[in-house]
């Protein structure tokens, strides 16, 4: 990887970091463990005749607890100022990075798919009870990174397989999906080694990787009938955009193209940070959905 993307990866990371996290107007829990719960953050702005779009956004990091939501509070924030009703989910996650012990495992199985299955499920009646000015009806999931990948995941629940704990009947009720430099092929991640190897022991090591890839990775749940876009930086070193175009790809041989946005000189961080420019391109694509 050039010296010049990997330094403009860092720089990005410390300008994301950097914003001291916003408070929500309301956190309601979703179940009895601390990490079930939602941050709902009010439209700001005139008032819209129905209601504002909801956006429930999902952090990244590898699946990892070295990582919560708080990094992305400024970006709810931000979409917040753009009008939306906006909801940012915790959920459970895995100990600690490498080396640090025998619980250092990326994501839990079951209970990171736990839920993400009944955030989605419980979202519409949250967001009643926390934001009067939200409508659940025009909900568009939106995930970072990791979040990404769990963000697409629970928009194909429908066409998981039939065994699935999470499987739904009906798909869920949608405008769509912005997964913005998301882990969309887990297969392709675990061969490219990113994020440091999460993706491999995400599914609990290489004696049930193979057996759990049907019912975790995206590219492997389609079509959902679900308007999905995808927003990439080329020069992303955490997540290799060819992922995104992998899932693309897949999408298109199943009949239902996914809308890929490539970023020229993005990394992986300035998706989400407000302070960026490609911030704003994602709130448009937010846009073109929920509205």
């Amino acid at each position: 990887m050039p010296d010049d993307a990997v330094a403009r990866e860092a720089a990005e990371a410390d300008s994301l970091f950097a914003h001291p996290p916003v408070p929500p107007e309301a956190t309601l829990r979703y179940g009895e463990h601390p990490d079930q719960l939602v941050d709902f953050y009010a439209p700001r702005g005139p008032e819209h005749p129905g209601g504002h779009p909801l956006v429930l956004v999902l952090h990244g990091g590898a699946w990892r607890a070295t990582y919560d939501r708080a990094h992305l509070t400024p970006f709810a924030g931000l979409l917040a100022r753009r009008g939306f009703a906006v909801a940012l989910a915790e959920y459970r996650r895995g100990a600690g990075l490498p080396g640090q012990g025998a619980k250092a495992r990326p994501g839990r199985w079951p209970e990171t798919f736990d839920d993400i299955a009944t955030v989605l499920d419980t979202l519409p009646g949250l967001a009643r009870k926390a934001l009067l000015r939200a409508d659940p009806a025009r909900t568009v999931l939106c995930g970072h990174s990791s979040g990404g990948h769990l963000a697409l995941w629970a928009a194909a629940r429908h066409v998981l397989p039939a065994d699935a704990p999470w499987r739904r009947a009906e798909p869920p009720a949608l405008r769509g999906v912005v997964a913005l430099a998301p882990l969309a092929d887990l297969a392709l991640a675990r061969e490219r080694g990113v994020c440091e190897g999460a993706v491999e022991p995400f599914l609990g090591g290489p004696a049930t990787f193979g057996e759990r890839l049907p019912y975790a990775d995206p590219a492997r749940l389609l079509p959902t009938g679900i308007a999905t876009t995808l927003v990439q930086g080329r020069d992303d070193t955490e997540v290799p955009s060819g992922i995104a175009e992998s899932f693309a790809d897949a999408a298109s041989a199943a009949g239902e193209p996914a809308g890929v946005t490539l970023l020229e000189g993005i990394g992986h961080y300035a998706l989400v940070d407000p302070a960026a420019d490609a911030s704003a391109v994602v709130a448009e694509e937010i846009a073109q959905l929920a509205w």
